[in-house]
């Protein structure tokens, strides 16, 4: 299982974008598994949980201004790009809330995975994804407020009880069942990258059979504003690291923590509070910045520091 679980994990993009496919084509195969869209996220939360330490948590102290520009950029960057796309193109309400919600969600935890390809800062990247996932339920409803009831209605309240259900009671029960049940914590953690990415597929599917006839309307929007939204979330991460003179391991981890989003956790929002049409960015991102993550790490394991180049 553990073999399989690697091998899924590195072809992840791949089963996302077969999975869209079809159901896309064939919608009423996949359409159920909407009513499941929150347990299967419920679900990835439980088995961040199993693998949540306090070491993850050292680097607050070791660097905390390093922790602060990661999370400050990860909170910042992206919904402020999300609400400048949604103005300047003039996308659709249900659009420009999926686009908004996708930006103001937490950093996603293959963003440690990208990180380490890239020859990045992994303990930055595990840290700064450790933090925004637990300041998530206060802050990313405060951020769907104040920039998408422009368009939609909020229930800020809603939002952060959902975000509580769905984000925080799982990993509290992950890093319980973990400290009281270790050998079998042991095993469930080899079998998380093959439930991951199921649940994550699954979940994509799910969005997609459930809008298939707006997407085939507005698929090619909402495919350009996503690859727009995570190219220029990555730029600008790195640039917000380099302007605050982070070294370059550093400002790959917060390039990538920046540009990739838990959309997971998007769609799930997105279905229970708003509409089916609004979960589509959040899946399309899944499949988009499992693309460009592996390309920008490729690109950034090849960039050397000054230092590096001396030795």
């Amino acid at each position: 299982m553990e073999k399989l679980g690697q091998f899924v994990g590195k072809t992840f993009a791949i089963w996302v974008m077969i999975a869209a496919c079809l159901a896309f084509i064939w919608p009423e195969l996949f359409k159920w598994i909407g009513a499941y869209i929150t347990p299967l996220l419920g679900i990835i939360m439980f088995g961040m949980g199993l693998t949540v330490s306090l070491g993850d948590f050292k680097e607050v102290l070791r660097r905390p201004v390093a922790v602060i520009i990661g999370v400050v950029g990860q909170f910042l960057i992206m919904p402020s790009l999300a609400f400048l796309l949604a103005k300047g193109l003039q996308l659709p309400p249900e659009i420009a809330v999926g686009v908004i919600l996708v930006g103001c969600c937490p950093g996603g935890t293959a963003s440690n995975v990208m990180t380490y390809m890239a020859k990045g800062d992994v303990p930055l990247s595990v840290t700064v994804t450790s933090i925004t996932t637990l300041l998530a339920p206060m802050v990313t409803p405060a951020l769907i407020l104040f920039l998408a009831s422009e368009w939609v209605p909020v229930d800020a309240s809603a939002l952060l009880w959902s975000i509580v259900q769905i984000v925080i009671l799982p990993i509290v029960l992950g890093i319980i069942f973990k400290t009281l049940l270790k050998k079998p914590a042991q095993v469930g953690v080899k079998a998380l990258p093959l439930v991951s990415t199921v649940a994550i597929v699954a979940i994509v599917a799910a969005v997609v059979a459930g809008s298939q006839q707006k997407i085939a309307e507005t698929g090619l929007i909402i495919f350009a504003v996503v690859i727009l939204h995570n190219c220029l979330g990555l730029m600008l991460g790195y640039l917000f690291a380099k302007l605050f003179k982070l070294d370059l391991a550093a400002r790959k981890a917060v390039s990538i923590e920046v540009g990739m989003q838990n959309s997971g956790l998007g769609a799930a929002i997105a279905t229970a509070h708003f509409s089916p049409l609004a979960a589509v960015p959040s899946a399309i991102f899944s499949v988009w910045h499992n693309i460009s993550g592996p390309i920008v790490a490729m690109i950034y394991s090849r960039m050397e520091s000054k230092s590096e180049i001396r030795k």
